[in-house]
């Protein structure tokens, strides 16, 4: 027998519910009670303190403490207050909150005899509610909000509506609308305005410009006006109308600026009666060079004025549109510099861009010195590349030397081996004396007369050719003293010994850097290849240093390094290749390959031309793709001396490696040589590639702007079967 079962009922769950309603009407009903209370011991303090102070009039005022009850008496309201409590609806908490509140002293209790007001607190108080009610009310933003409704869900009970609530963005507020709404139509209209005024600035630039170009001697004074557009006083378009009359006005002058240089009249011409034809092309001649003139000195003082951020006083032109302006007119004067090279004020212009070559800015210095290199080139007289060099050369002087690399090799563009030195002081000497015009007169014929003056002026034609050929020798002794190494072929065989042992000095010195160590190789075979031919002198050294200089080319991106190496390669193995073993040749074709690995692509194409190249001038080296051993001895890759590293005991395995290079030429090049370097057959290369130099195709597969020449075509994704 199991445990009697227990005659107690379990309540159900509805009873349950029941109950617990009614506690909940019992704790609202004490809280209605406990409020109504509260009220009520409010009321009777209050009127305590009325009864109090009524009291205090007429009599001395004395501390409320002196009418506090006695403790009997407080005990006793105490106990009525709390037994009045239905307590056991209380919950212990609010007990104790009750009964603190019950002995808490009352303000009553405050000092009457004190001389401050009573209600003095409440007046301050109510002068700081002032001050805060004075300042404006800033009402809190409430996000709307939108009811997106859902589809409904379904259960037991029925179907449950769903909803989700998104917060709505507001629009920008009405005011804010309306100024926007102005300003975009003032924006249209200052910008059509803008149009307005620039269109009719170049219709009469275009208008005068095509006048004066049609008729320059009848239309000079309008250079002058077009001219004075360059003070161009609108802030709006000051800018792009200064540089239009600009490039319009250097137009112009090219046009119209004739084939001779113009010189001032004497004072005699000035007063001597001439023809009305010749008096008026000399009003041009003098109305063109004043307007030359002072078109010059406002592209100098636009230049000037950037240099020194000096702004004018009018407003015009913006600081900042400085800079725009001062590249304009240096470009026009870098045009006029070339085209005008025998007209007036050329020294001038090239005072004044010869320090611009050496700016801090690049596209400045690149124009600058772009100008002044085709100067040298298209220069057959030779005088204004003289003017040119002296200027750099006390500009270089004046600097300490202290000047950017592109400005010396400017000078390399000279067109000075075109002059031969025996040539041109032997047409420079005196052949006979010529007699005069009157006693050729007196002593010929008519006939001969005429004859006699036709080969007079062949001679004195001569005459200017062999004065211009002293200023090309001038020209070519004021170089050489500051670049000997572009100018070999004009330096004495006497001091090529004095010159080879100061550069082997130097080198082997170690002050000096990579690359001023390749320069001073480079300058050693540039002599040796000109006049040096004739000298019996073998630079071994020179050799060596370069083989040892070799494994140190920068593998990075500024490998211009690397066309110094090609140049030496050319200059050393293959037009000297009659000077030069077969152990040397094959001790540099190994190292270049090795060297090939590591460097950039273009390096690494121009790297190997040069190998084919002195695969070419040494067939021979043919033993280096062959695994058998030539001679005795093994291979030694460090050791510096290239006649005696056994370079024939080694193999070329570069170039299998090359093959899987990632630029395409250069698996092209590794083919080409593993198989020989054939001229016919399938590994033979394109007349493109064979047909340039190492030098040329370094500087075709170039890198600097970061682009491949041909590009490298993507992997091709294999599927998987």
């Amino acid at each position: 027998m199991g445990p009697p079962r227990s005659k107690k009922r379990r309540p159900t769950f509805r009873r349950l519910l029941k109950t617990s309603g009614v506690k909940l009407e019992n704790k609202l009903k004490n809280r209605q009670l406990k409020q109504q209370n509260v009220a009520k011991k409010q009321r009777k303090e209050q009127k305590r303190l009325r009864q109090a102070v009524k009291g205090a009039v007429g009599e001395t005022p004395r501390p409320l403490e002196t009418y506090r009850k006695r403790p009997e008496e407080e005990e006793e309201e105490e106990e009525e207050f709390l037994e009045s409590l239905p307590t056991d609806m209380m919950e212990q908490e609010d007990l104790q909150q009750m009964t603190a509140m019950a002995r808490q002293a009352s303000f009553i209790t405050r000092d009457l005899s004190s001389c401050g007001p009573v209600h003095g607190g409440k007046k301050r108080k109510s002068d700081v509610a002032r001050s805060y009610e004075k300042v404006p009310r800033k009402m809190a933003r409430t996000e709307e909000k939108e009811v997106i409704h859902l589809l409904p869900i379904k259960d037991k009970t029925g179907v449950i509506p769903q909803s989700v609530e998104r917060v709505v963005e507001k629009q920008p507020e009405e005011e804010e609308q309306g100024e926007e709404q102005e300003e975009e139509p003032d924006d249209v209209d200052t910008e059509r305005l803008r149009n307005q005024k620039l269109n009719e600035r170049k219709l009469t630039i275009a208008g005068l410009a095509s006048a004066i170009v049609s008729d320059p001697i009848g239309s000079i004074k309008r250079v002058k006006e077009l001219r004075g557009m360059l003070m161009e006083a609108d802030p709006s378009v000051a800018v792009t109308v200064r540089k239009l009359v600009m490039v319009s006005l250097m137009e112009v002058f090219k046009d119209i600026a004739p084939t001779y240089r113009i010189r001032p009249l004497t004072s005699a011409e000035k007063t001597a009666k001439v023809k009305k034809e010749t008096q008026v092309l000399r009003e041009f001649e003098e109305g063109l060079v004043s307007q030359y003139k002072f078109y010059l000195e406002d592209l100098e003082q636009t230049v000037k004025d950037w240099k020194q951020k000096k702004k004018k006083r009018s407003q015009a032109v913006a600081l900042q549109a400085y800079g725009g302006l001062a590249e304009v007119a240096v470009r026009c004067l870098c045009e006029l510099l070339v085209a005008l090279p025998h007209f007036n004020f050329h020294n001038n212009i090239v005072v004044v861009l010869a320090p611009l070559m050496n700016d801090s800015t690049k596209k400045v210095s690149g124009v600058c010195c772009d100008a002044f290199r085709k100067l040298f080139q298209q220069d057959r007289a030779g005088g204004a590349s003289l003017a040119t060099v002296r200027v750099i050369s006390g500009l270089v002087k004046s600097l300490n030397y202290n000047v950017r690399p592109e400005l010396l090799r400017t000078l390399l563009s000279l067109r000075i081996k075109e002059v031969e030195m025996k040539k041109d002081i032997e047409a420079a000497a005196p052949k006979k004396k010529f007699m005069t015009n009157k006693e050729r007169k007196k002593n010929l014929s008519r006939m001969q007369r005429k004859k006699a003056e036709e080969k007079l002026e062949k001679e004195l034609l001569e005459a200017e050719a062999s004065e211009s050929k002293d200023k090309k020798i001038k020209l070519v002794m004021l170089n050489m003293m500051s670049f000997p190494v572009s100018f070999a072929h004009l330096i004495n065989l006497e001091f090529f010994d004095d010159l080879l042992n100061v550069l082997q000095d130097l080198i082997q010195a170690g002050d000096l850097s990579n690359k001023e160590t390749l320069h001073c190789i480079q300058t050693v075979f540039t002599i040796l290849s000109g006049q040096g031919d004739v000298l019996n002198i073998d630079p071994l050294n020179f050799y060596s240093q370069l083989y040892k200089l070799l494994p140190r080319l920068h593998a990075g991106a500024p490998n211009d390094d690397a066309i110094i190496v090609l140049r030496c390669l050319d200059a050393m193995l293959t037009r000297r290749r009659k000077q030069v073993t077969l152990q040397r040749a094959m001790a540099f074709v190994k190292r270049l390959s090795t060297i090939s690995l590591h460097v950039m692509p273009n390096a690494s194409v121009g790297i190997l031309a040069a190998n084919r190249a002195t695969m070419h001038s040494f067939p021979k080296c043919d033993f280096l793709l062959d695994n058998e051993i030539q001679g005795s001895g093994f291979y030694l890759p460090e050791l510096d001396e290239p006649e005696h590293c056994n370079a024939q005991n080694t193999a070329l395995w570069e170039l299998h490696t090359l093959q899987r290079h990632y630029h395409p030429v250069v698996r092209r090049f590794a083919v080409h040589l593993s198989q020989g370097a054939p001229s016919e057959g399938s590994a033979a290369l394109s007349v493109e590639l064979s047909r340039r130099s190492s030098v040329e195709l370094f500087d075709d597969y170039s890198i600097k702007d970061m682009t491949f020449n041909p590009p490298v075509a993507s992997p091709s994704l294999k599927k998987k079967s």
